[in-house]
């Protein structure tokens, strides 16, 4: 294959990498403070995307405003997941835990395809619908705002951890939760942060990869599943491992569908993960 054709199997496999590395910091968040697995974390994609879609279509909001409005909704139902769904748990068993978002998930979804139906539907790209040529290959402008987007997220929630008391607070919480209970941190609300957190994370990635694929209430089983390879291929509660992880294993799946056949695209997320677990399961930048 041409230089061009390499060059659009990169353009292809950095956008779908970016969007798994949002994900996969969604996990690393919840299970630095609370050390478990958030499986709703795969539906808070999905909702990101279908409250974009309300917030254009039915309220009619501009693009800018609805992209706010969703993100932060879906933060707020992430907060109320872990509030009626995991706080009044009598264990604190992680196996346990990890079964409640396992079961809220499914409840999410089919809330989800309540409100929202199970037809699918499309979301308008954030910018321009005409691909810039770059060195003979097409590089979409909602690329660039995948980019751009996810850059800003990342360096705020650097910046949230780094410079902000509650940051602190959740960094302190997933040391050692023992000790910052006893030094007065309230670890309920750090716990229902780091859910916001992640729900705004899922919800971001859903707005803004649903342009380039369908929606419904179940597109984010396949990306959030990805999302999870990715943090483990990183280093499950890594920050960094999480967006290195993102990013190889969409160059590998974009890679591997233009040179050996697209059937394959969606089983390498598995096969790496596979492979992760049994060579080096601490990943590839682990604490």
């Amino acid at each position: 294959m041409s230089s061009s054709d390499l060059l659009q199997f990169l353009f292809a496999g950095i956008t779908s990498g970016t969007i798994y590395a949002l994900v996969a910091l969604g996990f690393c968040v919840v299970h630095n403070t609370m050390g478990i697995v958030n499986f709703v974390q795969v539906d808070f994609v999905s909702l990101g995307g279908l409250l974009m879609f309300s917030a254009l279509f039915t309220f009619n909001l501009p693009m800018g405003a609805a992209l706010v409005a969703a993100v932060a909704a879906t933060a707020l139902v992430a907060v109320v997941v872990e509030r009626i769904g995991l706080r009044p748990a009598r264990s604190n068993d992680p196996l346990v835990l990890i079964f409640l978002t396992i079961g809220l998930s499914i409840i999410l979804r089919g809330i989800m395809a309540l409100v929202w139906g199970k037809n699918r539907m499309a979301l308008p790209a954030l910018g321009a619908d005409k691909p810039l040529q770059i060195g003979g290959a097409a590089l979409m402008p909602q690329t660039l705002w995948i980019l751009g987007l996810t850059l800003v997220a990342i360096l705020i929630l650097a910046w949230f951890f780094r410079c902000t008391g509650l940051g602190l607070a959740m960094r302190a919480v997933s040391s050692n939760p023992t000790a910052a209970a006893v030094v007065g941190l309230h670890i309920g609300r750090v716990r229902a942060a780091s859910f916001a957190l992640a729900g705004a994370l899922g919800g971001l990635a859903g707005i803004l990869v649903t342009p380039i694929t369908t929606l419904s209430y179940d597109v984010g089983i396949l990306l959030g599943l990805k999302g999870f390879a990715a943090a483990i291929l990183g280093g499950f509660g890594s920050f960094p491992g999480a967006i290195l992880g993102g990013l190889l294993l969409g160059l590998l799946e974009s890679l591997t569908a233009g040179y050996f056949s697209s059937a394959y695209k969606d089983v390498v997320a598995f096969v790496v993960l596979l492979l992760v677990l049994f060579i080096r399961p601490q990943g590839l930048l682990a604490k």
